[in-house]
């Protein structure tokens, strides 16, 4: 067996050393010369243990990573240092025998499981194949692992699974391809690189137990890359902080969340908001500036243009590492402050002033909204008469006040952007009424007028959705005003600088492409071209999904600040359920097409609720290793919109089930007061006394 990664010291059972990086330090050659992209990095991982690497996009993690296995672009190279898998220095192995390495001893799960898995292969046959290559096993012993394996990572009917294709898998089931694939030659190491991010918070819950459980069961080592800090406080054991391609602060989960002893560590933290934290209460911090480029390093502290405690000294001299306390090193020579006093920068729940709720009048209403797809072809219409119907969106309907915020929350394919699609007509409603102050606006975006159009505008998910790669980014948020508003060249101008001063942009980025900014900086120009139109309702799909937490911090208050300036109302629609608490004022849970519950955000995240949003609620990652949460982990995925189950829309997953009644009859509504309501069978009583 290849974890031969404990030894006997002393009488006692000790954990080896299963990863050892050694003061690493990496190198791409460039036009410009050689760029240190990662500098004398040095950690270790055991045995059974996950090593978290955290910090914003750009701090060299997964750099870092490919260093470890040897796998750098043809311009890269380690410059110095060692990489020790248990005794074996992998720095001196010949690349055949590093290929031998790969898959066998150190596996990799990606953040993408759709382009991580073979689209023309079965599943079965895929993780068969590594059994095969690595474990020199038969067809069919490496068939008989497969199914094993996926067993192991509790994926529904194995069996069925290894002869379906990538595409006939939920994201989850994916994922948990992926985790298979890297477990079944046992290796001694795992590289996670975000493997959650693209995931709902229900799967990304049960896809980090099951991480946890197999880690312990194999006694595998686990680097565990992302920028999700909630993650890390769930499932790690100790957290590496890293930035601009240096270890800035290194400890146990305990150590590193409550004792931070780098700015940087409690900036990246005070970016998070609280589950309980309000807009109209407290402002996010956010780190200020932007990490710098290999080729622009500040002499001195590396951190120190962005630190509001940087002196002099930190400008002049690099910072050594130091162990603060056993096994806890900062890299901040300002650390005994730090540790003297907790609360230093810690500005996260700074009070706002001025931001009283104040209830406009109605903006949109959205009644009965249904979507419905004709889906045909397949092996079912060999069977089936006519086409399949998708009901997407079935009987959907809500209000949004003028200058409030209305969040959608749900799992993925639930409906929550096909019912925001067709508010903006993106998608033409099969049935229902949206009225938009007052008016009624037709279902299809072809039929809207000019006036019409202007006054919904959309802010994607993927910011290079809004904006022309060929133009400068000021002629995409340019052009809503020409064909909008029919303004003047120069008043387009005048308005074009407001609007990039409003979301925090120089003015010269008017001029720049959008392969010259940051994904933070392409979603503000996307924010400023909604704004441009001058509209009573915007609708947020996803906005802060790919962003970092500290350019997420700084998104939501530029969001705040905005709407409290242009009392504009927002439609967002998030998986994140901390971000949607601070930044809605209410909240819309949606299941399979259709309303569960509704009510003010301080109501919703308040018992009782309904089961699936007590479930989304659980699942939510707390970025606090002290907070215990109850766990309710839903099983299997959303049922098919095709074929919705009776009754109780929910009830094949819901784990307060009655029995008959919610499998037989659909549930009524229920108010818990007059800004909340609930549909379940449940009594509300019952509800209180379960989740008290």
């Amino acid at each position: 067996m290849i974890n031969q990664t404990v030894q006997e010291k002393d009488g006692q059972v000790e954990s080896k050393a299963v990863l050892q990086v050694r003061n690493l330090t990496v190198t791409y050659d460039t036009k410009a010369g050689a760029l240190d992209t990662v500098r004398d990095i040095s950690l270790k991982i055991n045995a059974g243990e996950i090593y978290g690497l955290v910090g914003e996009s750009g701090s060299g993690k997964s750099t870092l990573a490919r260093a470890i296995v040897r796998y750098l672009p043809a311009n890269g190279r380690i410059k110095s240092g060692n990489v020790l898998l248990s005794d074996m220095d992998l720095m001196k192995l010949p690349a055949k025998e590093m290929r031998r390495i790969w898959g066998a001893r150190i596996t990799m799960v990606h953040q993408d499981p759709g382009a991580a898995v073979n689209p023309s292969m079965p599943i079965g046959e895929q993780i068969a194949e590594v059994a095969r290559v690595h474990l020199k096993l038969s067809k069919s012993e490496a068939r008989s692992k497969a199914a094993e394996i996926l067993t192991k990572v509790r994926m529904p009917d194995p069996q069925s699974v290894m002869k379906r294709y990538a595409h006939q898998l939920s994201g989850g089931m994916l994922q948990r391809v992926l985790i298979a694939t890297a477990m079944v030659t046992n290796p001694q190491l795992i590289i996670m690189d975000e493997p959650t991010t693209a995931l709902d918070v229900t799967t990304e819950a049960v896809i980090l137990d099951l991480i946890h459980e197999l880690m312990k069961d194999f006694n595998t080592a686990i680097l565990y890359i992302t920028h999700n800090l909630g993650v890390v406080a769930r499932i790690c054991d100790r957290v590496g902080v890293m930035y601009a391609g240096e270890l800035m602060e290194e400890g146990t989960i305990q150590q590193v969340f409550k004792n931070k002893l780098h700015p940087y560590t409690r900036g990246l933290l005070g970016c998070v908001p609280h589950i309980k934290a309000s807009k109209r209460e407290v402002n996010l911090s956010s780190i200020p500036g932007f990490i710098p480029r290999p080729d622009q390093l500040p002499g001195g502290c590396i951190f120190a243009p962005r630190c509001s405690l940087a002196e002099e000294a930190c400008r002049i001299s690099r910072p050594s590492r130091v162990e603060a306390e056993a096994e806890h090193l900062t890299a901040c020579r300002r650390w005994e402050e730090l540790k003297g006093d907790p609360g230093l920068l810690m500005d996260s729940q700074k009070s706002r002033e001025g931001s009283e709720r104040k209830e406009g009048p109605v903006v949109l209403e959205a009644r009965n909204i249904k979507k419905y797809f004709s889906v045909s072809g397949g092996l079912s219409s060999f069977w089936q008469r006519g086409p399949s119907i998708v009901k997407a969106v079935d009987d959907i309907s809500i209000r949004v006040r003028g200058g409030f915020t209305m969040g959608i929350v749900g799992e993925s394919g639930c409906g929550k952007t096909t019912f925001a699609r067709c508010i903006t007509g993106l998608d033409e409603a099969s049935s229902g009424e949206i009225i938009l102050e007052g008016q009624r606006l037709p279902n299809s975006l072809s039929k809207r007028l000019p006036k019409e159009l202007k006054k919904i505008q959309m802010v994607f998910q993927n910011p290079d959705a809004s904006l022309n790669p060929q133009h400068p980014v000021g002629e995409s948020v340019a052009r809503p005003m020409a064909l909008l508003h029919n303004l003047s060249k120069k008043e387009v101008q005048e308005r074009l600088r407001e609007l990039f001063k409003a979301v925090n942009l120089p003015e010269d980025y008017i001029h720049r492409l959008p392969h010259e900014l940051s994904g933070g900086e392409k979603q503000r120009v996307a924010i400023a071209r909604a704004f441009a139109a001058d509209p009573s309702l915007m609708v947020c799909d996803e906005p802060i999904a790919s962003l970092d937490v500290s350019v997420q911090a700084a998104i939501m208050n530029m969001l705040v600040q905005l709407q409290e300036s242009k009392g504009t109302s927002y439609l967002f629609i998030s998986h994140d359920l901390a971000a949607v608490r601070y930044l809605s004022d209410w909240i819309a849970v949606v299941y399979l097409g259709r309303l569960w519950e509704v009510g003010s955000a301080e109501d919703v995240f308040m018992p009782p609720y309904h089961p699936y949003t007590e479930a989304l609620l659980s699942a939510i990652p707390i970025p606090d290793p002290d907070v215990r949460q109850e766990r309710i982990r839903l099983l299997g995925s959303v049922p098919s919109a095709v074929n919705i189950p009776t009754g109780c829309r929910f009830h094949t997953r819901c784990p307060r089930k009655l029995g008959k009644i919610c499998e037989e009859q659909e549930p009524s509504w229920q108010d818990v007061n007059e800004s909340h309501s609930i549909c379940c069978h449940i009594p509300l009583d019952e509800l209180r006394v379960l989740q008290g």
